[in-house]
């Protein structure tokens, strides 16, 4: 599914005693209302008006049917006058759709002189706001709150903003990955619970041996493989040896069956990510490289040496991103640069970094892996373009989930990088280099990571609200106390919330 494919509710509280032609102006205010969200650039989905609500039985039935609709990924509330909230409990406690509490009206200025009672009756959004928000707050329900004029830009972007972490929990109720091989021997970081996962985030992980895509790489159609080939020529500067009649041609002959085979296995299976190790080669030639970095920018989610919790990640974030400037990779934080005073991180990968986040035409080459036991793979070669970022990564503490969020800034590498044959990033993280690289291992980071050029932190932060999964963001605020404070009342409540 795409964003034009996607529906927000829209429903405005009231209820009866207010009388035919007052309820008339509310639904006629909500029409409005709602046209102008639809219509905002900042909102990416469409936003489908429902009727006004000022009933126990019809807010339990467009809950339910929220609930049932493909389209549906979240519904906005605002009471535009008194709706008790008594009736709206048989309702919230059956929606399964996040919730965005919209707290506004009609209105953006008071016309002073000309205010009566009847105008207090109809334009009572404060009162009405107050008595969902109450009940909302008892219910204990995870909702998103946004506070201002419905035609304020800042309003529209931030019910955008959730908007995307809404279709990221709807990509994530529908995820597959598939895994090639296991996760890498003795590593514990990419382990998890798979069963949890799908509890929590809907996310499901299959595996699959990698005899199985070497079948799917075997039967690849030639013709496939020629446009497969001819796409590599147009979109990349390929070194001379990979070219047409170069030495090493077979190898970029072979890259380009990798991608069709694999491209076919995970199309046929409904798969939106998937996992591949170097140490689970069977029937392969080489590792995937320019297949796994093209099937990211197509929108994929991947993750190295069997990494299910990553692979998923990026397909969300790739998801919440779709439309926005900017691109999303799978990363690693390879090595570090400690000149005092300028520290930085040199993130890379062996091979799989997403041509989204590159600046410049990649450079398509044939180099030694050194690890793997098989031939040189193919890959391309760029630097990421500079600009802020998001760190992102998700990990299992055995009790929960926990997403691990640092805010970055990308910059161009201190000189040329003539002998690293892989796609790279160089970034100083913020606050600055020591701060955060303690808050991200106080926090548990793992070495994987999303890294992502294309959203705020607020996305991936609701994103997680909605998921009722735990957030730690590292941004130029954190200090290191205040933070190790909050990973302790982040532990005691999460153990507390599994018990209520």
């Amino acid at each position: 599914m795409s964003f034009a494919d996607c529906e927000l509710w829209f429903v405005a509280g009231s209820q009866e005693m207010y009388g035919a032609a007052t309820l008339a102006r509310v639904e006629a205010q909500a029409i409005e209302v709602a046209r102008a969200i639809d219509d905002a650039d900042a909102v990416p989905s469409r936003v489908v008006l429902a009727p006004v609500m000022t009933g126990a039985d019809a807010i339990r039935r467009l809950c339910l049917d929220a609930n049932a609709s493909e389209a549906c990924i979240g519904v906005i509330a605002w009471m535009h006058t008194f709706s008790p909230a008594k009736m709206w409990i048989a309702g919230l406690t059956a929606l399964q759709k996040p919730l965005l509490h919209l707290n506004t009206q009609f209105a953006a200025t008071l016309p002073w002189a000309e205010i009566d009672m009847d105008y207090m009756n109809l334009n009572q959004s404060a009162h009405g706001d107050r008595e969902f928000t109450y009940m909302a707050t008892r219910m204990r329900l995870n909702r998103k709150t946004v506070v201002g004029h419905w035609r304020d830009q800042r309003v529209l972007g931030r019910i955008g903003t959730w908007s995307r972490a809404a279709f990221g929990w709807h990509e994530a109720q529908r995820l597959s990955v598939a895994r090639f091989g296991d996760n890498m021997r003795r590593v514990a970081v990419t382990e998890g619970d798979k069963v949890e996962a799908q509890m929590r985030l809907g996310v499901s992980v299959d595996g699959f041996g990698v005899g199985d895509l070497s079948d799917a790489i075997g039967g690849a159609p030639q013709d496939d493989v020629e446009r497969t080939l001819l796409s590599y020529e147009e979109k990349y500067a390929l070194v001379p040896d990979l070219q047409r009649d170069g030495a090493r041609r077979a190898s970029l002959v072979e890259a380009a069956r990798i991608e069709v085979g694999l491209r076919a296995l995970l199309a046929g299976g409904g798969y939106g990510a998937f996992t591949d190790t170097f140490e689970d080669l069977h029937g392969l030639t080489q590792l995937p490289g320019i297949a796994v970095q093209r099937l990211m920018a197509d929108g994929y989610g991947f993750g190295a040496e069997g990494d299910w919790k990553t692979a998923a990640l990026v397909r969300i974030v790739k998801m919440m991103a779709a439309g926005l400037p900017g691109g999303t990779s799978f990363m690693e934080d390879y090595t570090y640069d400690l000149t005092p005073g300028s520290e930085k991180v040199l993130g890379s990968h062996m091979l799989e970094i997403c041509t989204s986040i590159a600046e410049g035409r990649p450079s398509c080459e044939i180099h030694s892996l050194s690890i793997g036991n098989r031939d040189d793979p193919v890959r391309l070669v760029f630097t990421a373009a500079t600009g802020p970022a998001i760190l992102l990564s998700l990990l299992d503490l055995g009790d929960r989930f926990r997403l691990v969020a640092n805010e970055i800034d990308v910059v161009e590498p201190d000189a040329d990088l003539p002998r690293l044959p892989v796609a790279r990033a160089v970034w100083k993280p913020r606050p600055d280099f020591f701060t955060a690289t303690e808050a991200w291992l106080q926090a548990g980071g793992p070495h994987h990571s999303v890294f992502t050029t294309a959203l705020s932190t607020e996305v991936v932060v609701d994103w997680a609200a909605i998921a009722g999964i735990e957030a730690v963001v590292i941004d130029a605020e954190t200090r290191l106390r205040p933070l190790a404070n909050e990973l302790r009342w982040n532990a005691a409540y999460y153990r507390l919330a599994q018990l209520t």
